[in-house]
């Protein structure tokens, strides 16, 4: 085992429930100005998409919530609570995400990402992900809309190299 993981704080990934919700959207208001609704967290779970949470010893830390159909993957959201950042824990829901993917048969990951989130980008940059394209307007901002750019990592190479 390398130093790095011996290093990482202690985190259970489990299967995201109902009665996480609360949770969920209590890290979710707290990271994003624009955050998803309640009823969006509770539809993702109700009909069945793959949705984890993170938890520490004390709290739910993080989630994501990704659909997977007709080979491919789709990272609908990934949220570390703000006060956890840069510890290593959305790195961990992330191969978990690839993990989860490829055990359901996806051949690729697809996911958005706002331009400027620096920190969100290098972290899948270091996971093999690539930017394919721009979404134009698609999340909400200050000032209008945002373009959003689209990245994709391939499912296909051994698992050993998604960190």
């Amino acid at each position: 085992m390398s130093a790095r993981v011996l290093d990482e704080p202690p985190l259970l990934i489990r299967p995201m429930s109902q009665a996480d919700i609360p949770q969920v959207m209590a890290v979710e208001r707290r990271a994003y100005p624009y955050p998803w609704t309640e009823g969006i967290f509770r539809d993702c779970v109700r009909v069945g998409y793959s949705c984890w949470v993170g938890l520490d010893a004390q709290a739910l830390r993080g989630y994501a919530v990704m659909s997977c159909a007709a080979g491919e993957a789709h990272l609908l959201n990934l949220c570390v609570d703000p006060d956890f950042q840069s510890r290593g824990l959305g790195g961990r829901l992330l191969r978990h995400a690839l993990a989860q993917a490829a055990r359901l048969g996806a051949e690729c990951l697809l996911l958005e990402v706002r331009p400027g989130n620096v920190p969100a980008r290098r972290l899948y940059e270091q996971l093999g992900f690539r930017v394919v394209g721009r979404r134009k307007d698609y999340y909400p901002a200050e000032q209008g809309r945002e373009d959003a750019l689209v990245l994709t990592r391939s499912l296909t190479e051994p698992f050993t190299a998604w960190g």
